[in-house]
């Protein structure tokens, strides 16, 4: 088994490193003058099990492009399978056509994935779960939640916690969460009025007195999440906590989430945070190193990878 990382997030590459206790395989990957890519595999891949560790997280279309470089070079040096593990699949929010005359960029994503040379695809909570047939290879999609559920067991009395789930959509994530840690559901009902933005409605469930999870996959301008906080104690909560999976966090959404009544925001670490991440009193990461190394781990010995979430 050969261990390839592109430059998306080189702390994670070399946590999953350690958990595998295998070295990453040296490779060079830099760039010409006009900024086109260029790929070196400067060990022998033949007859391997290569693993290529490269979410397509911003600048999202370097890192995709790079993903797709590295893995041409691997197939033309005669890796015996590659799988890509993508912590962070970018393009996932476009998984249909919201309007006429629009694409569905997670299928192009997949398919250019696919014709690159990809042999099988490991991701971590993908934005809409049919992505995974956009993949004619086959594809993993693993979970973040019991990452969660151990840290929220450290940290609170499950006892007095609710898990929230911030829009209608989310509202099997959330409970999936919640039958884990065996606390009550709540949903936040809001009212998108245009792109970006978002209204809290209403309240569905009771929060009064407890304390507030509210669970999501992706956060961006992290505008649902803190006006969710703000209708949560509102309706008489005790304390508002996010988790979610992806902190692309874009524009003003740190200063935003800083501002907010939100108690704190957790993300793991599929996306590499940021140094204004990493200063922020109220955002925390959690690895999720362990969860990727050992779905690699059973990956390559062809054992189950679902059992991990049973």
């Amino acid at each position: 088994m050969k261990l390839v990382a592109g430059n998306s997030n080189p702390k994670l590459a070399e946590q999953v490193s350690d958990y595998l206790e295998k070295p990453l395989t040296k490779t060079s990957v830099r760039r010409f003058a006009d900024q086109e890519i260029f790929v070196e595999i400067l060990e022998n891949v033949r007859g391997e099990d290569v693993f290529v560790l490269q979410s397509t997280s911003y600048p999202a279309n370097d890192n995709l492009m790079e993903l797709l470089i590295i893995t041409d070079a691997l197939r033309r040096s005669s890796a015996k399978r590659i799988t890509a593990v993508l912590p962070y699949f970018g393009y996932a929010r476009q998984d249909r056509r919201s309007q006429g005359r629009t694409p569905i960029s997670a299928k192009l994503v997949a398919n250019l994935i696919t014709n690159a040379g990809v042999d099988r695809v490991l991701t971590l909570d993908l934005h809409a779960g049919q992505i995974q047939g956009f993949f004619d290879i086959p594809t993993d999609n693993l979970f973040a939640a019991p990452v969660f559920v151990r840290d929220i067991k450290e940290r609170y009395v499950t006892d007095n916690v609710v898990i929230v789930s911030p829009d209608v959509g989310g509202v099997v994530r959330a409970r999936a969460l919640a039958k884990r840690i065996d606390a009550p559901l709540a949903i936040v009902d809001k009212r998108r009025e245009r792109p970006g933005e978002s209204e809290v409605m209403n309240i569905i469930g009771s929060v009064d007195g407890r304390d507030c999870i509210l669970v999501d996959d992706i956060v961006d301008s992290g505008g649902t999440l803190c006006n969710a906080a703000d209708a949560l104690l509102a309706q008489g909560a005790k304390s508002v906590t996010a988790y979610a999976t992806h902190g692309v966090l874009t524009g003003g959404a740190i200063a935003r989430i800083t501002a907010s009544k939100l108690k704190e925001m957790v993300f793991t670490n599929s996306i590499q945070p940021t140094e204004d991440f990493e200063n922020s009193p109220k955002l925390r990461w959690i690895s999720i190193a362990p969860l990727i190394g050992e779905a690699i781990s059973r990956t390559a010995a062809e054992q189950s990878v679902s059992s991990l979430f049973i």
